[in-house]
């Protein structure tokens, strides 16, 4: 039996089940307007005026459209240099989280090693260091390493996410051993029943882990602005802060929109694996 604010019978009187209806909406709006109401003023801010944002902001194109400010973000601000920096470091990052963390979670969870318990122990306690009690000796290997303003700096140190390889290695316990055992008698090795076995089995997790990735890298300030301080490799999140007191603010506005447009396209394309929950029911049954 189902146990919650509101008994069955309460929400049979029409009263409530009205009240109830319409708080519910009040707060589906409030949340609306809250995630999105930034997101669709940048947008409309990227092809406004100056002087409309400024003198009224929450107006919806007082005196038109102004779509120059999109190429002018575009080739004076150099975005699309800085554009392609920020994909090919999200890029690499996705690329070295999901080899690293889909092969350590299949280490531990399908492979089994005899020390695989103190290993996943170790591993779960480092979510617990804070990142910027690393950043120092990071930084110095990364200096040491002779990485500075290459994005090999970037992408290596992207790769030690515990988080992944927790939420993979917790994924891949959860799938049915029946089906390894079956391609081991079959003659499949190690390595074919992570490729051929367990990958197709895994693309929901695979896809949260992608998304977390590029989101992570695409709004990442810090790091790069430490290992990349030449401005030819740096990328989108890095640049911008530093051109807005040489540009337009209209033309600013264009080039933050510009900058989101990857991420929110990314999310809309694997928004079923957030809501359902699909991609994050095996890791937590784990």
């Amino acid at each position: 039996m189902s146990r919650g604010l509101v008994s069955p019978s309460e929400w049979a009187t029409p009263t409530t089940r009205r009240v109830l209806r319409g708080a519910q909406g009040l707060l589906l709006g409030g949340l609306l307007l809250t995630g999105l109401g930034p997101v669709l003023w940048l947008a409309k801010a990227a092809v406004t005026p100056t002087q409309d944002t400024l003198r009224t902001p929450l107006s919806v194109f007082p005196n038109g459209l102004d779509l120059t400010n999109l190429a002018t973000a575009w080739t004076r601000v150099e975005i699309d240099e800085h554009f392609v920096n920020t994909v090919a470091l999200a890029a690499g990052s996705w690329l070295v989280q999901l080899v690293v963390a889909t092969t350590a979670g299949y280490a531990l969870a399908v492979l089994r090693p005899r020390y695989g318990g103190l290993v996943t122990g170790v591993v779960l306690g480092t979510l617990f260091v804070p990142s910027i009690v690393l950043l120092v000796p990071l930084y110095l290997t990364v200096v040491d390493t002779g990485m500075i303003n290459t994005f090999w700096a970037v992408w290596l140190p992207s790769g030690a996410s515990a988080f992944n390889v927790v939420l993979v290695r917790r994924f891949f316990a959860s799938l049915p051993r029946e089906v390894f055992e079956a391609a081991r008698v079959d003659g499949a090795g190690p390595f074919r029943v992570f490729w051929s076995v367990v990958l197709p089995l895994s693309r929901p997790v695979i896809g949260v882990v992608s998304v977390f990735a590029v989101v992570a890298s695409w709004k990442d300030f810090l790091w790069p602005l430490l290992v990349l301080p030449d401005p030819a490799v740096q990328p989108l999140s890095v640049r911008l802060p530093a051109l807005q007191r040489y540009v337009e603010l209209d033309v600013f506005l264009a080039a933050l929109a510009i900058s989101t447009v990857i991420p929110v396209a990314l999310f809309l394309v694997f928004q079923r694996l957030f809501l359902r929950g699909g991609a994050l029911e095996g890791a937590v049954k784990g």
